[in-house]
């Protein structure tokens, strides 16, 4: 069997490359294949034995990170563009910024979440549905009794997983390296922002649709949902540095000004390039060429896209249905209409 090439260097996440890997059920089917997959940690392959059948569900994790990164940043001058290939996120550039924060938060989140889908839909034999929480729940004034029942995701399981195999390549290199340190905390916000977001979903049951007993069952946001929440974090990262308290290095603010920053904010060690100029060296693609919107004054207006150097403006056809008619029964006819619109893209 042909060895699979994924290669997870503790500075790079693990989805760089294995989100693009071809589906990895049928490769895995012998454990000893684990070790095949090169680049991944010693514990990783041990925890690769014994999960196999849950490494589609770390690869699909993998893909929804990539996706909603590349969704969340698609009008900034870093936009999470594939590059070289395989290699998603770049390179030495953004190792340590706000960018770098971002993307560990979101695959971690990414695993976590597709690992723990895939348990609730019962494609998992070691897991299935969460039935901790069990029984009927005290009855609320104004509010009917709820027994809580159903299928809740097991997002316990999906942590769980995540911690032990996207941690992985930071804990070996050691609590005394800063960036380590920082991988690690923002991999955590990742997960809590799954964690801290799950809702309650119910189903009623009692005569003529009355809500005498309602089932519950608790179940995770929308991903989309929680690629929002850590863009917002993004945004308000803090700026830390290393600092030894007694025999433990931790990570402060670097600035007295800002707030102590909590469990589930995003933080970073140094600032982010411009992302303007092309550095195929350093990872970076530059704006040149990026389409942009000329009355914008956000970041995907010319003007900060194209970091001052200006913008050409050309004409395209765009086809768009359009005069749509409803036919009964049961069809919608439209035409199609074409028309010219302005391209602008930055020199």
């Amino acid at each position: 069997m042909p060895h699979l090439r994924v290669w997870l260097t503790p500075s790079i996440p693990l989805h760089r490359y294995l989100a693009k890997q071809p589906p990895l059920t049928g490769a895995l089917r012998d454990s000893s294949a684990c070790e095949g997959l090169k680049g991944l940690a010693e514990e990783q392959v041990w925890i690769c034995q014994r999960q196999a059948e849950a490494m589609d569900s770390v690869k699909r994790g993998a893909e929804l990170a990539i996706e909603e990164c590349q969704h969340q940043f698609h009008n900034r001058r870093w936009n999470c563009s594939i590059l070289q290939g395989l290699q998603v996120f770049g390179k030495v550039a953004i190792q340590g910024t706000r960018e770098s924060a971002f993307i560990h938060a979101i695959s971690s989140a990414g695993v976590a979440f597709a690992v723990t889908r895939a348990c609730s839909r019962g494609e998992l034999e070691k897991c299935g549905c969460d039935h901790k929480i069990r029984g009927v729940s005290p009855e609320v004034p104004g509010r009917d009794g709820q027994t809580w029942s159903g299928c809740s995701d097991n997002l316990s399981y999906g942590i769980a997983l995540s911690q032990a195999f996207v941690d992985n390549p930071e804990r070996s290199r050691g609590v005394s390296s800063s960036r380590a340190l920082m991988n690690l905390h923002n991999n955590e916000a990742g997960r809590k922002a799954i964690l801290s977001h799950m809702k309650v979903e119910c189903k009623c049951h009692g005569v003529s649709g009355s809500c005498e007993v309602r089932t519950c069952w608790k179940v995770m946001p929308p991903f989309r949902k929680v690629g929002n929440i850590l863009k917002e974090k993004f945004e308000g990262a803090t700026e830390v540095h290393p600092k030894r308290v007694g025999s433990r290095k931790l990570l402060v603010p670097k600035s007295t000004r800002f707030k102590p920053y909590t469990a589930h904010d995003l933080v970073y060690l140094v600032a982010s390039p411009d992302f303007c100029d092309q550095n195929p060296r350093r990872g970076v693609f530059g704006t040149s060429g990026r389409q942009c919107n000329r009355t914008s004054h956000a970041m995907d207006g010319c003007e900060l896209l194209c970091c001052g150097r200006g913008f050409r403006t050309t004409q395209g056809e765009v086809v768009e249905r359009c005069s749509c008619k409803f036919r009964w029964c049961c069809s919608v006819k439209c035409k199609q209409c074409r028309h010219l619109v302005e391209i602008h893209t930055c020199r």
